[in-house]
């Protein structure tokens, strides 16, 4: 992938992760990012209250959602928790999954992993300034996708194509619905012929965004579209005023190709299946 990383301020001239003050700036940038998680789900699913644990379940159509720290529980987490959590959305019929941040909820992997679910690791990435410029990759064209445009429904397919799955009956009107209500922001990368290859979203509450779902067709690979997507949807968080942007990437190998934009790992997060 090519990209050029261009560092400068983020928005008010400060440095996401600049040390200012006396307190540390990551950890503030990781309270921020942990409101956020809190916020996200409910926009169109509903919170069930496990005490240090908080179950987000989808209303309607859409992808499942997973159980995750309350927010503000810093402490331990009993095993009897987990596994009351995991009674439920097996009850559901929803994944047992569990996404947190390992620097902010310590005392939450002990228990999950005792009660046999597995932990996989992810650099949890912020972006240090306003991204980086990149070209559109050749032969595609690169752009904001909204409602009622005629690409919209082959770029919310693309990204479930790049993981060899079908999108569900009704995505992308689902997509169009959160687009026009200000929740999610689409962008792809279009060939010729007007299909997508690659595509991603952000979703904003607030001032914080976060980069989801960015994926690339196998066909379309090695040509720097995934990222040439990220920094589109990078200028548009800045150009609507999100002042913290960040997202998880898989491993380490794109934990560096996100770098060229500016982003930088703050911390870990950490997911947990069955």
């Amino acid at each position: 992938m090519e990209g050029v990383h261009r560092p400068v301020s983020a928005p008010g001239g400060e440095n996401p992760l600049r040390p200012a003050g006396t307190a540390p700036t990551v950890a503030r940038v990781l309270k921020r990012i942990e409101a956020f998680y809190d916020a996200v789900p409910r926009s169109s699913a509903r919170a069930e209250d496990f005490g240090p644990l908080t179950l987000f379940v989808q209303e309607g159509r859409g992808w499942p959602y997973y159980a995750r720290p309350a927010l503000g529980h810093t402490g331990e987490v009993p095993i009897a928790a987990v596994e009351k959590v995991r009674a439920r959305q097996r009850e559901l019929g929803v994944p047992e999954a569990f996404e947190w941040v390992a620097e902010t909820a310590p005392g939450l992997r002990a228990a999950v992993e005792a009660s046999g679910l597995t932990v996989h690791e992810h650099p949890l990435m912020v972006l240090a300034g306003e991204g980086g410029a990149v070209a559109d990759p050749e032969g595609v064209t690169v752009r904001v996708v909204e409602a009622d445009d005629p690409g919209l429904e082959s770029a919310v397919a693309a990204p479930y194509g790049a993981f060899g799955a079908t999108p569900e009956p009704g995505a992308a009107e689902r997509v169009a619905g959160r687009i026009r209500a200000g929740y999610t922001r689409l962008a792809a990368a279009f060939d010729a012929s007007g299909t997508a290859l690659a595509a991603g979203q952000h979703q904003a509450v607030g001032t914080v965004s976060e980069v989801v779902g960015v994926g690339t067709l196998p066909q379309a690979r090695r040509r720097g579209l995934g990222l040439a997507v990220t920094a589109a949807l990078v200028a548009d968080a800045r150009a609507r005023g999100v002042e913290l942007v960040f997202l998880t990437a898989s491993d380490g190998d794109v934990a560096r190709l996100y770098g060229r934009l500016g982003f930088r790992t703050v911390a870990t997060a950490l997911i947990a299946e069955a």
